[in-house]
């Protein structure tokens, strides 16, 4: 794997002239632009929302979405917000807590089942994430949750409401990966396999571990890999089945890593960025035992959601990554040559949101959720 870093932009200008793309400034980021702009309407779907974090399509058409403060909602196939869900349980919504990710189980449309990711209140005060499975039970234009049972909690739980993570996702084998982060407070846990700290964990959709977790010496059962920051984008790449994530650096540094099992991403040891206040982080950007990033933003724009493309709707962005810019109020395109970024353009820069999460729709369509607005955006080919 070919891994770009600040200061070497030969290859990528290579790239560039092969592939008819003009580099981009080498402060932001190694990857060219593409030589062709993407070319796309943007249509606000719903608002409304507060803080909305996660969201899935339902067979019947219909979205479900999850709200910071410890709401879901539906919103109806005109774009009309539901009232609250009814069963969700009592979250820790401090700082950047609450209600999360949700998922639907990949059997959805006969059992019905979901999952969410949310903070978790604990005891004496403290929180941290947690993964809870549930029955969503339809009424009329709204729905309630039934046979609440959590299947993951994160530990130790701390005070804190900083860097919960936290991403759902199914992987081909139909065991469940979840991200979290190490809670700001803790950052030299991140290299403790022994705890669920800046971890990927990895659980059967039941909650008990999979007999091919890595299962190192010292490492938690449930741990497939370590050394992250705080995890707030995770899908599985269509074309090779890897999971994908993509994670918060501080001042500067966020990646995109593939985790792999039993393996070490670094945090708080290699960064790509520097500490809030202006000093280095750890031994610098690479070491030995632990991998490098995919590919990584300096400055940061503060990633969260991830999607890979492979609609028909627009058949120039197959293969390519989309990643939402929180702070850079920003969606980021990636292309690919294989496990290498080759070219990256920043979209919607001029509409000044925070993007929080990004979806394929069964549509062909790119689905995207605002974060302080709170509004469902709907990307489509121009007209």
């Amino acid at each position: 794997m070919t891994t770009p870093r600040l200061g070497t932009l030969s290859a990528f200008l290579m790239t560039a002239l092969l592939f008819g793309a003009e580099p981009a400034a080498a402060v932001m980021t190694d990857a060219p632009k593409p030589a062709q702009p993407s070319k796309f309407n943007v249509e606000t779907f719903a608002e409304g929302l507060e803080h909305p974090w996660g969201m899935q399509f339902l067979p019947d058409g219909r979205l479900l979405v999850t709200e910071r403060p410890g709401r879901m909602r539906l919103i109806s196939k005109e774009g009309k917000l539901s009232p609250p869900v009814g069963g969700v349980p009592e979250v820790a919504a401090v700082g950047q807590g609450g209600l999360l990710d949700v998922l639907l189980a990949p059997d959805f449309a006969s059992s019905g089942v979901i999952y969410f990711s949310y903070g978790e209140p604990r005891e004496d005060g403290k929180n941290a994430t947690s993964v809870a499975r549930a029955k969503l039970v339809f009424d009329g234009d709204t729905a309630k949750l039934e046979d609440v049972k959590v299947i993951f909690r994160q530990q130790p739980a701390i005070s804190s409401g900083h860097h919960f993570g936290s991403r759902l996702v199914w992987a081909k084998d139909g065991t469940l990966f979840i991200t979290t982060g190490e809670r700001n407070k803790l950052r030299a846990e991140a290299q403790n396999p022994a705890n669920d700290i800046g971890k990927v964990i990895r659980i059967n959709a039941d909650g008990s571990i999979p007999d091919d977790n890595p299962k190192l010496p010292g490492w938690s059962p449930e741990v497939w890999s370590i050394g992250h920051r705080n995890i707030q984008g995770a899908a599985i790449r269509p074309d090779n089945g890897k999971l994908y994530t993509v994670e918060h650096g501080a001042r500067g540094g966020d990646e995109l890593n593939h985790p792999e099992a039993g393996k070490n991403y670094g945090w708080p040891i290699i960064t790509y960025g520097i500490d809030y206040s202006g000093l280095p982080i750890g031994e610098g950007s690479e070491k030995e035992g632990m991998e490098p990033a995919v590919y990584y933003w300096v400055p940061s724009i503060a990633t969260s959601g991830l999607a890979f493309y492979n609609g028909d709707l627009f058949p120039e962005w197959k293969g390519n990554a989309f990643v939402g810019g929180l702070a850079g109020t920003q969606l980021h395109r990636l292309v690919f040559d294989g496990d290498d970024v080759i070219a990256a353009e920043p979209l919607l820069r001029e509409k000044v949101k925070r993007i929080r999460d990004v979806r394929q729709g069964p549509d062909g369509a790119l689905w995207l959720l605002t974060d302080d607005d709170g509004e469902v955006l709907r990307l489509t080919p121009p007209k």
